[in-house]
């Protein structure tokens, strides 16, 4: 992938890889690679038909062993599905993407196939008696007769283009090789049991999968998300599209040469996706694509562990266990986390792949933070049918794990360059700080250098408004005119009346984390995340978590080269929070906006309106000090 946003969507125009340059100190590693290469995990891999990860329908005792509460709740959807129907999925709605911008109404359709399928399968699995195979049938039909399993932002691959899929050239996108599992863990699941629809629907799933996902995987090394066509890194993408094919592959290939030679591939790959983490495991995405990044990660490491009988096992690795640990280590409290990026500041985890892999690398704070969610949930989940298989399976041990939230002192990330902070280890009581250095070409990047979040009592004070529902504009080169991509509508300096530019020479210097007996702070020099036009020689940013005080104070000294205006934005879900706020500098005025929030993925976490509180400075000086204080009440 290419080394700037735009270039990268340029050729990957719906693609949300926004390019994040690899680290240049590390050379490209074969971590997993070179420990088990094709010819060594020829001998290792169990052939397909030996390879049983979890029961099939026909094993009946296994399926009426599960707790009642699981077996009641997958049945009662299956029951209510049954009668529903199939959505069409018509040329026209492909094509809203390309003439309009809108991607939600055909990837709607699209979904409800998807899930009502799923859902189908596992209620035939519990119930056993054959009620809902032609529906099931129905399903596997029509998905093998769709023109291609991906969605339509994603086609920038494609040699002849956006607009229609071209089915002549396999395209291998996040939901293609989703959709190429999904196939794949049905057909191992209920076997022959589909026969008895008809012996050609198995023929026909091991056809598609073969054409759509293994044959384009084995002849293409230049998708993007690979990681074998440049030195950038890669995102989310890579290891959840290699889990989906690794799935494929260990469930349909029956060639012990070519069941190696793909995992062999598949590591080779999710290599590059290691190479662009830092030692510290955090994740330039957010919590929010966790889910798909460092929780793909353990997919893959996971299917291959039970492929190989645990012989290929990398759970010592340190950087596997710290891309783990990162989801607890940004999480605030409750359904809260750091939402630096595209990443929601609401959101659940997937409680029952969060608690194995705190198993696998002996991480009790993993477990009990995936029991809390278990608990807040109260429902057995998983966000495809190959997750949602062990959430189903593993749910009695999950429930024996004593539920807590972790709610960590601090945590420093110098990869990513994010700190975390709170007034007491284990409670959300007073203040909690999270804030970030970095640069403006990170994955999913807004540009939000210096920025900040600020909780106090586990509700949020200060915010990060997050991303609206992504459309086409969302990945383009129009990106940054979007507000919540904008510095402006963060919690940082709008100077001279200019806002941070994006792209990886607009970066945090000079940055450095201390911690003490009594306080956390971190501290960085953010004028080279604006452009020339802002007239700025350095603007030194100091965010500090006092806990002697249970205040948080930012301190921000400016050495301007022009005199002008000075704006010291603020992002709020209440404007009675600006009572919380005490502010000393040179002629500061407030100000507050009221945003109206009309998108409803942001509604869904801050409900219908926001508010911006500026703190002006109309005649900053050529040298100037500003300090924010902020209380719990």
């Amino acid at each position: 992938m290419p080394l700037t946003r735009r270039d990268c969507l340029a050729l990957l125009a719906a693609s949300p890889a926004a390019a994040m340059q690899r680290r240049n100190d590390v050379p490209e590693q074969k971590r997993l690679s070179s420990v088990w290469p094709a010819t060594k995990l020829a001998s290792a891999l169990k052939p397909r038909n030996a390879w049983n990860p979890y029961p099939r329908a026909s094993q009946r005792d296994a399926w009426q062993a599960l707790p009642e509460k699981i077996r009641a709740e997958v049945l009662e959807r299956g029951n209510q599905l049954l009668p529903g129907e199939w959505p069409s999925l018509r040329a026209s709605q492909f094509l809203e993407y390309r003439r309009e911008g809108n991607r939600s109404r055909y990837e709607a359709s699209r979904n409800q196939r998807r899930d009502r399928l799923s859902a189908l399968v596992l209620a035939e699995c519990m119930d056993g008696k054959g009620r809902f195979l032609d529906e099931i049938a129905n399903g596997i039909w029509l998905t093998c007769e769709e023109s291609w399993w991906g969605v339509p932002a994603h086609m920038g691959a494609q040699k002849r283009g956006t607009g229609l899929p071209d089915v002549t050239e396999p395209i291998i996108d996040l939901f293609a090789a989703e959709t190429g599992a999904q196939l794949a863990w049905i057909d191992y699941l209920l076997g022959h049991t589909l026969d008895k629809v008809s012996p050609l629907i198995r023929d026909r799933i091991a056809l598609e999968i073969n054409r759509r996902v293994l044959q384009p995987y084995e002849a293409r090394e230049d998708f993007g998300w690979m990681g074998f066509a440049s030195k950038s890194a890669v995102n989310n993408w890579n290891p959840w599209i290699n889990s989906n094919v690794l799935a494929c592959t260990l469930a349909m290939e029956n060639k012990p040469e070519r069941r190696a030679a793909l995992a062999a591939k598949i590591l080779r790959s999710v290599d590059r996706f290691l190479d662009g983490y830092h030692p510290d495991g955090g994740c330039d995405e957010g919590p929010g694509y966790w889910g798909r990044a460092g929780a793909s990660l353990f997919d893959n490491l996971e299917l291959l562990d039970s492929a190989t009988n645990g012989a290929a096992s990398y759970w010592d690795m340190p950087l596997v266990q710290e891309i783990g640990r990162y989801i607890y280590r940004v999480h605030i409290a409750d359904e809260w986390f750091v939402n630096f990026a595209d990443a929601p500041a609401k959101t659940g985890i997937a409680a029952d792949l969060v608690c194995r892999y705190g198993e696998r690398i002996h991480d009790p704070h993993m477990q009990s933070l995936a029991a809390h969610f278990a608990q807040r949930d109260g429902r057995t989940r998983g966000d495809s049918l190959g997750r949602a298989l062990p959430a189903i399976f593993h749910a009695t041990t999950l429930a024996k794990v004593t539920p807590r939230q972790p709610l960590v002192a601090e945590a420093w990330l110098p990869g990513i360059q994010v700190m975390t902070a709170r007034y007491r280890e284990g409670s959300k009581e007073g203040m909690y700080v999270a804030a970030q250095g970095g640069h403006n070409a990170e994955s999913h990047n807004h540009n939000d250098v210096g920025n900040f979040v600020c909780f106090a009592n586990g509700e949020p004070l200060l915010i990060d408004v997050g991303v609206e529902t992504y459309s086409a504009k969302t990945f383009s080169s129009k990106r940054y005119e979007i507000w919540t991509m904008q510095s402006a509508y963060h919690n940082c300096p709008t100077i001279n009346g200019v806002m941070q530019s994006p792209g990886r020479d607009f970066e945090a210097r000079n940055v450095a984390f201390k911690k003490g007996a009594s306080a956390v702070e971190l501290s960085m020099d953010i004028a080279a995340a604006y452009p020339a036009d802002a007239k700025v020689e350095s603007w030194q940013r100091t965010i500090r978590l006092d806990r002697a005080a249970n205040e948080l104070v930012i301190r921000d000294n400016a050495r301007l080269r022009q005199l002008g205006e000075i704006t010291l934005n603020l992002m709020t879900p209440s404007d009675k929070n600006v009572k919380r706020l005490h502010w000393e500098g040179p002629g500061v005025e407030c100000k507050v906006d009221e945003v109206k929030v009309e998108d409803s993925r942001l509604r869904n976490a801050w409900g219908d309106r926001l508010y911006r509180i500026r703190l002006v400075s109309a005649k900053a000086p050529a040298n100037a000090s500003w300090t924010l204080r902020v209380k719990p009440a």
